[in-house]
C-alpha cells in the first residue's frame, strides 16, 4: 500500500506537525516516521515539481504508469543476480546492513494518488541511491545523500536534515565532512541525471559501472588520510 489512512490538514495543521516532526528528527535522527512526515508537510511544492518532470521523461513516464514498488516480493531477485550487476549491489548494500525494503513508513499527507506515489516512490529509491554513491549509513553517509536529494528535489527536509546531521557531528566528523563529504556531494548531485526519471528495476541486470556512467553517478572516492 503506498499510502495509508489520507489524513487531511489545514494549513496550520501542517505547520504544527512540521514544526513537532522537526524537532522530534532533530532529537532523533533514526525516527523514520518523523522524517516522513516532515518530508510530507513541508515538501508537497517540491514533489509537484518532481511529479512533472516525470511525466515528461520516457522513462519516468513508465515509472508513473505501471507504479513499481521497492518490496522484498517485488525486487527479491536482485539477490540472484551477478556480482557486478546493479541489482547485486542494491542486494549487498540491503544485505550487509540487514535491511528490509518493508520497511518504509507509508504516505499520510499527500492530497492526490499521483503525489502520494512520488513521494513514496521518493523514500523506497533511498537505498538504490546508497548503493550508486557508494554511500555508508551513518551519519557522515546520510547527510551527504542527504545533500544530493536536496538538489535532486529542493525538499526543505532534505536541507533540515543536514542541518541537523551535522549539528551532531563532533569536530573531526565535521571537518572531514565540510572538506571531503559536502563538495563531492554538491558536484555529484549536480553532474548527475534526473534521478527521479529512472525506472531502476529495469536495469537491475546491468553492469554497476555502465549504469553509473550511463547516469553520469560519481561514486564517493575515499577519504584522502
Amino acid at each position: 500500500m503506498v499510502g495509508g489512512a489520507h489524513i487531511q490538514l489545514k494549513r496550520w495543521q501542517q505547520a504544527a506537525v512540521a514544526l513537532g516532526s522537526a524537532v522530534g528528527a532533530l532529537l532523533d535522527p533514526r525516527r523514520a516516521d518523523l522524517i516522513a512526515a516532515l518530508g510530507e508537510t513541508t515538501g508537497k511544492p517540491a514533489f509537484e515539481r518532481v511529479l512533472e518532470r516525470m511525466k515528461k521523461s520516457a522513462e519516468g513516464q513508465a515509472v508513473l504508469l505501471d507504479r513499481p514498488r521497492v518490496l522484498s516480493s517485488e525486487v527479491g531477485h536482485a539477490w540472484d543476480l551477478p556480482s557486478n550487476t546493479f541489482g547485486a549491489a542494491y542486494a549487498n548494500f540491503m544485505g550487509s546492513r540487514n535491511f528490509s525494503p518493508d520497511d518504509r513508513p507509508p504516505v499520510r499527507f499527500m492530497d492526490t494518488d499521483e503525489l502520494k506515489y512520488v513521494a513514496m516512490r521518493a523514500r523506497e529509491v533511498h537505498d538504490f541511491w546508497h548503493a550508486l554513491f557508494g554511500l555508508p549509513t551513518n551519519l557522515i553517509g546520510e547527510s551527504a545523500l542527504k545533500v544530493i536529494e536536496f538538489e535532486q528535489m529542493h525538499l526543505p527536509m532534505c536541507m533540515l536534515s543536514v542541518l541537523g546531521g551535522t549539528a551532531r557531528f563532533n569536530d573531526r566528523q565535521r571537518k572531514l565532512f565540510f572538506q571531503h563529504y559536502f563538495p563531492w556531494a554538491i558536484r555529484a548531485g549536480m553532474q548527475c541525471t534526473d534521478l527521479m526519471c529512472i525506472y531502476y528495476e529495469r536495469h537491475f541486470h546491468e553492469d554497476l559501472d555502465e549504469m553509473r556512467a550511463k547516469w553520469g553517478i560519481i561514486p564517493v572516492p575515499p577519504p584522502q588520510s
